[in-house]
C-alpha cells in the first residue's frame, strides 16, 4: 500500500465497537498492518534472578523470544524498548559497571532505550563503555552539553516495523541535573522535556515520512499529572503537546505498573500479576510503564489502517513472579518460564565474579534497619540515622551528620531476623553510588541558616534529610529551625560545629546548597562497612528516632509537607 503520513491527520477517538470491527479488518484497498511494542524499564542491575527465582534476564529472553515468534506467526513484528535506568541497585552489577545488564539486553535484542538519570551515577567514561556494550541506541533529546550546545545523545531513531515506519524519541527527566551526582552532570543541561519533544516532533515531520511517533521516556508516571516534588512526568508531557502528535509514551522512572481503572485517571490499586491492565491515555496519547526490574514485560499490540493507529490489546506479562499458596509456600504465577541457557551461562560468569567479592560477613544485626523507599523518604528511620552516625564517627571531632534519603536504597534484614549476618553485599545494596564523605565547619548561625534549607525538604523526595546528633524543631512553613543541641554540645550561635555530609549533597545534589567542604575521599559504602565491622553487633533499636527532630506547620508529623 501507499503509506499515509497520519501526522497530517487529526486522530478521532473510536468507540469500542469500531475498535473491535477494525481489529480483524483487511481488504484489497485498505491493508491493516500489525506491530507490537514490548517494553521494560528501571532494570537497576537485576540481570540475575532473585533468591526466589523471580525475573532475571535469562527468563526474560525466553519470554521475549516466544512473544516475537507468536507475533510473527500472527503477521506482525516486534519493537523492543526500555525506559532506562539500567544502572545501580545490585552489587554484582554495580561492581562491573552494569556490563552484564547491557550485554544481556544486547543478547535479548533491544531496539532502543531511554537514557535514565541513573545512567549518570558513574564517571562519563563508564557511560561511554556502556554505549559500546549496547547493540542498540541510547536516546535522549533533552540532554545537552553546556559548552558545545550539542545534544549528548541521539534524539530519536526510526524503525521499519512490519512495514510501519515508527519514530522513537528519547526523553530524560529534567530532575537529573538536580538529583544526579554534580561531579558527573555539572557540564550538562537537562532541558524542558515538553519543549524538546515538540521540537523533535517538528523535526521529524519536516524531514521524515513516518506513520507512528512514540516516545521512550525516563520521566515517571504520576496519577493525573500530580508530580508532587518530582519533575514533570509523562502525563504532563502528553497534555503539553498538540493532540495526535504523539501516539504513545513507553515510560520509566516512577517504577510503578501503569494500570488504570477503566474510564478514569486513577490507578488500579488492586492490580496483581496476571490481572488485566489498561494503560493510561492522556490527550490522545497512550502511556505505559512495566513496573521495575524486569518483573514484567509490557506488550502493546497495535494496528495501522488507513493512517489510523489502534491499540488492539495491552498486558503486563509477569516474568516468573510468585505468590503464596494456601500453605504459605511461594509458587509461580502461571507456568515457570525456562531460562535461555546461552544467556544464562554468560550471565552466570558475571554473577560468580560478584559473589566472590561480596559474601564476607561483617557484623551481626538484631532487628530491621529500615530503608524502604516509601518510608525512608518520609520519616526519620534507624538506617538513615545509622548511616549519618557512621559518617559522623568517621570524621574526628564531627558533631552531627546529614544523610539524604535518596542515597539509602534498601533495608537491611528486611525479614527482621534476630542475629542476621550482614554482608558487604548488604552494604553495597544500601549505598551503591560511590559518593564520598565530606565535612564542613560552620558557626551556629551558619548551621541554622543551612538547616533551614535542608531540614525543610519535602517528604516523599530523595532530598528529605536524615539526621544524627541533631535536636531541633523545624518550622516547615517559615523555612526555619530552632536548634537545641548539636552532638553533645548545646547550641550557641557563635560557637563552631563540624558536620558530615555526602559529597553528592555538598556539591549541590538534591538541590542542597553548594558548600565549600573538605572531601575525605572515603567512599560512603566503605565507611558504612567499617562502621559495621567495628561495632560487630548492631541493635537496630539503638538508632530508632526518639523525637529529636520535631516538624511544625506541616501536614505530616514526620517531615515537611505543605498544602498544595
Amino acid at each position: 500500500m501507499k503509506f499515509i503520513n497520519k501526522k497530517n491527520f487529526i486522530k478521532s477517538a473510536l468507540s469500542a465497537s469500531i475498535l473491535l470491527s477494525l481489529a480483524g479488518c483487511s481488504s484489497d484497498d485498505d491493508e491493516t498492518l500489525k506491530f507490537t511494542v514490548l517494553h521494560t524499564n528501571d532494570n537497576h542491575g537485576r540481570f540475575w534472578h532473585n533468591a526466589d527465582g523471580e525475573y532475571g534476564m535469562a527468563a526474560r529472553k525466553t519470554l521475549i523470544d516466544q512473544l516475537r515468534a507468536e507475533v510473527t506467526a500472527e503477521g506482525g513484528e516486534v519493537l523492543l524498548l526500555s525506559g532506562g535506568d539500567i544502572n545501580t541497585g545490585v552489587p554484582e552489577s554495580d561492581l562491573l559497571d552494569a556490563e552484564p545488564d547491557f550485554v544481556g539486553m544486547s543478547h535479548i535484542q533491544y531496539d532502543a532505550m531511554a537514557v535514565g538519570n541513573h545512567e549518570f551515577d558513574n564517571p562519563r567514561d563508564v557511560l561511554e563503555k556502556q554505549r559500546a556494550w549496547a547493540s542498540f541506541p541510547m536516546l535522549s533529546a533533552n540532554i545537552y552539553e553546556k559548552n558545545s550546545g550539542e545534544r549528548l545523545f541521539k534524539p530519536y531513531d526510526i524503525f521499519n516495523v512490519n512495514g510501519v515506519k515508527v519514530a522513537v524519541i528519547g526523553l530524560t527527566t529534567e530532575d537529573t541535573g538536580r538529583i544526579g551526582n554534580p561531579e558527573y552532570v555539572s557540564d550538562l543541561e537537562f532541558r524542558n522535556t515538553a519543549d524538546e519533544a515538540a521540537k523533535v516532533i517538528a523535526e521529524i515531520e519536516a524531514n521524515e515520512t513516518v506513520d507512528v511517533i512514540l516516545a521512550t521516556t525516563h520521566m515517571g508516571h504520576y496519577q493525573n499529572g500530580d508530580n508532587g516534588s518530582n519533575a514533570p512526568g509523562d502525563v504532563t508531557l502528553a497534555r503539553s503537546l498538540e493532540a495526535g502528535k504523539l501516539d504513545a509514551i513507553i515510560g520509566g522512572h516512577s517504577q510503578n505498573p501503569v494500570c488504570m481503572e477503566p474510564g478514569t485517571n486513577n490507578y488500579d490499586t488492586d492490580f496483581k500479576p496476571g490481572d488485566d491492565c489498561m494503560p493510561d491515555k492522556q490527550n490522545g496519547t497512550y502511556i505505559m510503564q512495566a513496573h521495575e526490574w524486569g518483573k514484567y514485560v509490557g506488550r502493546a499490540d497495535f494496528e495501522l489502517n488507513d493512517g489510523e493507529l489502534t491499540l488492539v490489546s495491552y498486558e503486563l506479562i509477569p516474568v516468573n513472579l510468585k505468590e503464596e499458596d494456601e500453605n504459605g509456600d511461594k509458587v509461580f504465577i502461571g507456568n515457570e518460564i525456562e531460562k535461555d541457557q546461552v544467556l544464562f551461562s554468560i550471565l552466570e560468569e558475571f554473577q560468580n565474579k560478584g559473589d566472590e567479592a561480596l559474601g564476607d560477613i561483617i557484623a551481626t544485626l538484631n532487628g530491621k534497619l529500615v530503608g524502604d523507599r516509601n518510608v525512608v523518604r518520609s520519616q526519620q528511620t534507624n538506617l538513615g540515622r545509622l548511616i549519618a552516625a557512621a559518617q559522623t564517627e568517621s570524621v574526628p571531632n564531627a558533631d552531627f551528620g546529614i544523610m539524604n534519603s535518596g542515597g539509602v536504597r534498601d533495608s537491611i534484614n528486611s525479614e527482621d531476623i534476630d542475629g542476621y549476618e550482614v554482608s558487604y553485599r548488604d552494604v553495597l545494596i544500601v549505598q551503591p553510588f560511590g559518593n564520598t564523605v565530606g565535612y564542613v565547619e560552620m558557626t551556629g548561625t551558619e548551621v541554622t541558616e543551612y538547616l533551614g534549607e535542608v531540614a525543610t525538604k519535602q517528604v516523599e523526595s530523595g532530598a528529605y534529610a536524615q539526621f544524627s546528633g541533631v535536636n531541633m524543631a523545624v518550622d516547615c512553613e517559615a523555612g526555619t529551625v530552632d536548634i537545641n543541641t548539636l552532638g553533645d554540645k548545646a547550641y550557641n550561635p557563635d560557637d563552631t560545629y563540624i558536620f558530615t555530609i555526602p559529597s553528592f549533597n555538598a556539591n549541590g545534589g538534591d538541590n542542597y546548597p553548594i558548600l565549600q567542604f573538605i572531601d575525605t575521599g572515603n567512599v560512603d559504602a566503605d565507611v558504612l562497612k567499617r562502621f559495621f565491622e567495628n561495632k560487630e553487633i548492631i541493635n537496630a533499636t539503638d538508632y530508632e528516632p526518639q523525637g529529636e527532630v520535631v516538624y511544625q506547620n506541616s501536614l505530616s508529623a514526620n517531615g515537611c509537607q505543605l498544602a498544595p
